[in-house]
């Protein structure tokens, strides 16, 4: 049973192994035969067609992965999911700064699945030209992913939900994804209404209609407890990816829940339909306050969003009680979190996403497992979705390929984790406008970092910024005139070299953010 001697034993093979990954350069590089002999001899298995490196002899475990769409961490829905809150947070570690650096779904959930900063993976936006499942697809980017490094690792491997925004092909309805034994993802309909919507299943579509049976989560939940059940005749470990629509537009809950919490509003935070927001970017700026009719709406959604949430809530309680019927419970990892964030009334702005305050790029993360302490909340370390690929690839023995981003997540889940000024000390953030330009390049709407003191964040127009956390957390008074203009130049500059960074340069940059940006006295 993995723990957090046998997670440490497994950072010594990664070091071992570590010399042989940066010859992994990309997916489609072919290793030469001299090099598959030496790593043969040395008891590694080199994995080309994964890029990755598969560390040999050590037991892997099972991971489920729930990841949910547009469920935000700052208004506290989660607060009203007793089954998450049971058998998730109390059971396992929560990391409390936990980010999307970009608060959009397609350009996350491709970080998700890779490990990169969207000005890598490129995939910008949620439809073509610039985004979508087409604009990954086309890109080659599918031949390497965690379904592909965990399939190089003999893992059984499924997708169960949503996959990235306008997926499938409009002429191929039934394509799968390099990596994945069994395939459930919408092929047309309208699954985010959780009703009358067709599922490609492994290759054959399967119509749902409007009856309370086909209510979209409730069917994720039974085929992902079936993917489960089948481990019983299939001894491989198993690596399930649960995507829900819930808690994302038009919020629908399952029908038993539709009068669920008839009187709880949408959280008045400190910044819900803001006073002044003359120090805000244009796009807010000029924004009339709230009326009251708009916030009842509000109320109207996040009331929805709750409801919605009610039945993933069930599927946590329903796949955990399998796990423990089956014997499987204690060798498997569960990890939930969302793509993104969630506003709704902050700063005077309609339920949304795609900005920079806490409300959109703070989400919920809580993994619990073998080795996991139960019931700790890991509140200091900046943490984030482009660590997911890498964490799930050192609980699964594999050594990811150079071009990730991020950092494994795995040394703060046990009791002796590094030390907060050898960890991240800034989380960059990023977004893109819809269109690319005349010579086929996107360019950022704005680019930002979040630091545990202040965020930062600096617009194509110019327009910057700076909001001191520690003293306003809610972000109401932007103090860029009020700060030294040296500091504010470090940082603009800092995130120039952030906008070309990849791989290694990109957490080399994080860890020496502080030394790199403040000025001297």
């Amino acid at each position: 049973m993995p723990n957090e001697n046998s997670l440490n034993r497994l950072g010594l093979l990664y070091i071992v192994a570590g010399a042989l990954a940066l010859i992994l350069i990309s997916c489609s590089i072919s290793l030469p035969t001299s090099l598959l002999r030496s790593a043969d001899e040395k008891g590694i298995s080199l994995t080309a067609a994964a890029d990755v490196i598969v560390v040999p002899d050590i037991e892997r475990p099972n991971i489920l992965f729930i990841l949910t769409d547009d469920l935000d961490a700052a208004l506290r829905t989660t607060d009203y999911m007793p089954r998450y809150n049971d058998l998730l947070v109390e059971q396992g570690v929560s990391l409390q700064r936990f980010f999307t650096p970009t608060s959009l779904c397609c350009p996350s959930r491709v970080t998700f699945l890779r490990g990169q900063y969207t000005h890598n993976h490129q995939v910008f936006m949620n439809t073509p030209p610039a985004g979508s499942f087409q604009k990954f697809n086309r890109s080659g980017e599918e031949a390497s992913t965690i379904a592909t490094w965990l399939d190089a690792a003999g893992y059984r491997t499924g997708l169960i939900g949503k996959y990235l925004n306008a997926y499938p092909f409009p002429k191929n309805k039934t394509y799968t994804p390099p990596g994945w034994t069994e395939w459930y993802s919408p092929a047309k309909g309208k699954p985010y209404h959780g009703f009358g919507y067709t599922l490609n299943e492994n290759g054959t579509l399967i119509e749902y209609q409007e009856d309370p049976e086909d209510y979209m989560t409730d069917v994720l939940a039974q085929k992902a407890d079936r993917f489960i059940r089948a481990s019983l005749e299939d001894t491989r470990p198993f690596f399930l990816f649960v995507s829900t629509f819930a808690p994302h537009e038009p919020y629908t809950p399952a029908p038993r829940h539709a009068g669920d919490f008839p009187d709880i509003q949408a959280p008045r935070t400190a910044s819900f339909n803001e006073d002044d927001v003359s120090d805000k970017p244009s796009g807010i700026r000029y924004d009339p306050q709230l009326t009251e009719e708009e916030i009842r709406d509000i109320d109207d959604v996040y009331r929805l969003r709750v409801q919605s949430m009610q039945a993933v809530d069930e599927m946590i309680e329903m796949l955990i009680a399998t796990l423990e019927e089956l014997g499987l419970l204690e060798n498997t990892y569960i990890i939930f979190t969302s793509d993104n964030g969630f506003h709704l009334g902050q700063h005077r702005m309609k339920p949304g996403k795609a900005h920079p305050y806490e409300e959109d790029i703070l989400v919920p993360f809580v993994i619990r497992g073998p080795g996991i302490p139960a019931g700790v909340s890991v509140d200091d370390y900046l943490t984030g979705n482009i660590d997911f690929a890498p964490t799930i690839a050192e609980l699964a023995g594999v050594i990811p390929p150079d071009y990730v981003d991020g950092r494994s997540l795995a040394p703060l889940f046990g009791e002796n984790k590094p030390p907060l000024d050898e960890w991240r000390q800034a989380m960059p953030l990023e977004f893109f406008g819809h269109e690319l330009d005349e010579s086929g390049v996107i360019e950022p709407e704005y680019l930002g970092v979040r630091t545990a003191e202040f965020l930062f964040v600096e617009y194509s127009e110019g327009f910057i910024e700076f909001y001191d956390l520690e003293n306003d957390p809610a972000q109401l008074e932007n103090i860029a005139d009020q700060t030294d203009p040296e500091l504010l130049e470090a940082l603009s500059e800092w995130l120039s070299d952030f906008y070309a960074c990849a791989g290694e340069n990109c957490r080399m940059l994080e860890d020496e953010f502080i030394s790199r940006t403040w000025p001297e006295e």
